[in-house]
C-alpha cells in the first residue's frame, strides 16, 4: 500500500515494552481528520529526538502507510523521522474543542458489541462508555525486574544503531518495570441485564500514576492510586479507549481513559 501523509490527534500512548528490533515501543493510538481511529506502530517514544515527540491531544502529521504485517483495520506503520508536531487541543472551558472533536466517534456501551464488531471484521480500536466503574485490581507482576533477554533488548537495541542512529540520539535511558498490573472491574448495561468485565489498563499515564504515588506516599501509595482510579476519574465523565492485541485478538485491554468533566445541565428559568 502507498505511503501517505497523514493528520492524527494523539489519544493514547501506552507503557512502553521492551523490543527486540527497537529496543522498547509504545502502541499510539488516535484519530484521523476523518474521525477514523488508527494505530501507529512502531514507535519508540522514548528514544526518538526530542522534536518528534509528541503529547496526548496533540495533532501530529506523519507519513504512514497500512501495516503489512498486522492485519487489523485499524493499524498503520508510522515513519517517525517525518513525524511533525502541531497544535495541542487545550481542555478550555468545559472541554468544547475536545468534546467536538470526539463526537465524530461513536462509543459502544456495551463491551459485548465491541466484541461483536471484531469478530465481523470490522474494527480492533474502539470507544466504550461503562455503565460504572466498580473497583482497581492490583497484582503483583511474578518478576519485578526485567528478564535478562529483556534488559539486552532495552541495551543493545539503543547501542546498535539502525533506524534511530543519529548524532542527536537520546542518551540510554533504561526503562523502569512497572511491579504491578492494573485492571479496571466495570459494568455495562444495567439491572438485570448487567454485565461485569475486568480488562487491563496499559496507558502511560496510568504508570506514570502509579510512579507519582510510589514517589510522593512511598507506603501508603496505594491508597492515593485507588483514590484517583476509583473515585476522581469515574466521576468523570469518563470514556474507555479499548484496543485488542495483534497475536491475541479476542483479548483486549483499556489503552486510553478519557474523561472531560460532566456538562453542565442548563438552567430552568
Amino acid at each position: 500500500m502507498a505511503i501517505v501523509d497523514a493528520r492524527i490527534l494523539i489519544l493514547c500512548k501506552t507503557y512502553p515494552s521492551p523490543s527486540g528490533k527497537y529496543a522498547e515501543t509504545t502502541c499510539v493510538a488516535g484519530m484521523d481528520e476523518k474521525g477514523n481511529l488508527v494505530r501507529l506502530f512502531p514507535v519508540p517514544f522514548r528514544l526518538i529526538a526530542e522534536e518528534q515527540q509528541f503529547k496526548k491531544w496533540q495533532w501530529i502529521k506523519a507519513k504512514v502507510e497500512k501495516a503489512k504485517k498486522d492485519h487489523r483495520p485499524e493499524s498503520f506503520t508510522i515513519k517517525v523521522d517525518t513525524i511533525e508536531g502541531g497544535i495541542v487541543i487545550q481542555p478550555g472551558k468545559d472541554w468544547a474543542e475536545r468534546r467536538r472533536l470526539l463526537a465524530a466517534i461513536k462509543p459502544y456501551d456495551h463491551f459485548d458489541d465491541i466484541e461483536a464488531a471484531r469478530l465481523a471484521g470490522r474494527i480492533s480500536l474502539a470507544m466504550l462508555k461503562p455503565a460504572r466503574i466498580l473497583g482497581v485490581d492490583i497484582e503483583a507482576v511474578s518478576n519485578p525486574d526485567w528478564t535478562d533477554e529483556d534488559l539486552a533488548k532495552l541495551v543493545n537495541g539503543q547501542t546498535q544503531g539502525g533506524l534511530f542512529d543519529r548524532e542527536d540520539k537520546p542518551s540510554i535511558r533504561t526503562l523502569r518495570k512497572l511491579p504491578f498490573d492494573f485492571y479496571y472491574r466495570y459494568e455495562c448495561g444495567k439491572g438485570t441485564t448487567a454485565k461485569t468485565f475486568r480488562h487491563k489498563l496499559v496507558d502511560w499515564e496510568v504508570g506514570a500514576l502509579y510512579w507519582n504515588c510510589d514517589r510522593l506516599y512511598g507506603a501508603d501509595w496505594e491508597r492515593h492510586f485507588r483514590e484517583k482510579l476509583e473515585k476522581d476519574i469515574p466521576s468523570k465523565d469518563l470514556t474507555l479507549l479499548m484496543g485488542n492485541q495483534h497475536r491475541f485478538q479476542d483479548q483486549w485491554l483499556i489503552i486510553s481513559l478519557i474523561y472531560p468533566p460532566h456538562q453542565m445541565q442548563a438552567e430552568l428559568f
